[in-house]
């Protein structure tokens, strides 16, 4: 009851969060690059699954031998860009997802994601693969891809801050051009009558968890589902420890999961995207889990890729 009062207290903020999405993509004069854009999106605020998405969209299409840049605003991180990601930046810097998306491909932090698609011009990008920006109109796309949780669907409906979404479901889906629902839930889109893709978030191959006894620690947008994933691959949670999304870990909080771990007498594993952000000294003795994104039909992504790039590696098409 509490929480429905809550929500409904602040579902005026969240009307006046959709007009502002509406206003700027009614007025909006967006920049056309030369290469070619698909934006990866959400509806919803955080834990769709989008970071892995990205990911194997962006190597989907460097199998097809395209120059592709990875634009995202690189949140959680000091640098404002336009800037290429290098090796030599942490966490603090570049943000959590910057990092990991750089493992992938060359990556380009810019809030500005105008700016952001010039400089992926200058290095003779192709394709740039938007990562986030449903909700931002300064860069056109070609392709509008958005990406949602099929466990928990737009959850009570309601607008930030009263609830998860950003925009109204309506409005924002007759902007998407695809869907790629994550999850094993059974959610269908409303109303939606473009294609819509199944992709499964899948363990990378890795250490075995069966009857290890963990302490599993994760500041995401879901930390439920990283400790589901560890139940499923068998492992036995001593406990279990929430964070917010994109924490910075202080040293104390460090020194008491490893206690904890020690008394325990289990192996401290947290997921990737937390490991990033631990600095080098504290990720000693803790272990991640690293997932990839796999879809349930391939040529699904690869018709849906198509309609933007030459199937043959061959150059972009007209």
């Amino acid at each position: 009851m509490g929480s429905k009062l809550t929500a409904m207290a602040l579902a005026p903020l969240g009307w006046a969060y959709s007009a502002t999405v509406a206003f700027k993509a009614a007025n909006a004069k967006p920049y056309r690059s030369s290469a070619k854009v698909i934006c990866v999106g959400n509806l919803t605020a955080g834990g769709t699954g989008k970071t892995p998405i990205v990911i194997a969209i962006a190597r989907a299409l460097m199998e097809r031998r395209l120059p592709v840049y990875i634009l995202t605003r690189g949140y959680g991180g000091r640098v404002r860009g336009p800037t290429i990601v290098t090796s030599q930046m942490d966490a603090s810097e570049a943000g959590d997802e910057a990092l990991l998306l750089a493992a992938a491909t060359p990556v380009i932090i810019s809030p500005d994601r105008a700016a952001g698609a010039k400089l992926a011009e200058a290095n003779s990008a192709d394709v740039i693969v938007m990562d986030d920006g449903h909700q931002n109109f300064s860069l056109a796309k070609d392709l509008s891809i958005v990406v949602i949780d099929s466990d928990r669907g737009f959850g009570n409906g309601r607008m930030l801050p009263a609830g998860p979404l950003r925009e109204p479901v309506q409005q924002g889906l007759a902007r998407a051009d695809a869907i790629i629902l994550t999850g094993e839930g059974n959610f269908t889109p409303p109303k939606f009558t473009g294609p819509v893709l199944r992709a499964r978030l899948v363990p990378t191959e890795g250490f075995e968890l069966k009857g290890r006894r963990v302490l599993a620690f994760a500041g995401i947008g879901q930390p439920e589902k990283f400790f589901r994933t560890l139940r499923n691959l068998g492992a036995e949670i001593a406990s279990a420890h929430a964070f917010p999304d994109h924490h910075v870990y202080r040293s104390h909080e460090m020194a008491q999961l490893r206690e904890k771990s020690g008394a325990k007498n289990a192996m401290l594993i947290t997921t990737e995207k937390d490991f990033v952000r631990l600095p080098p000294l504290q990720r000693q003795d803790v272990q991640y889990l690293s997932v990839r994104a796999t879809f349930d039909n391939p040529n699904a992504l690869s018709a849906l890729l198509d309609g933007i790039v030459q199937p043959t590696g061959g150059g972009l098409s007209d």
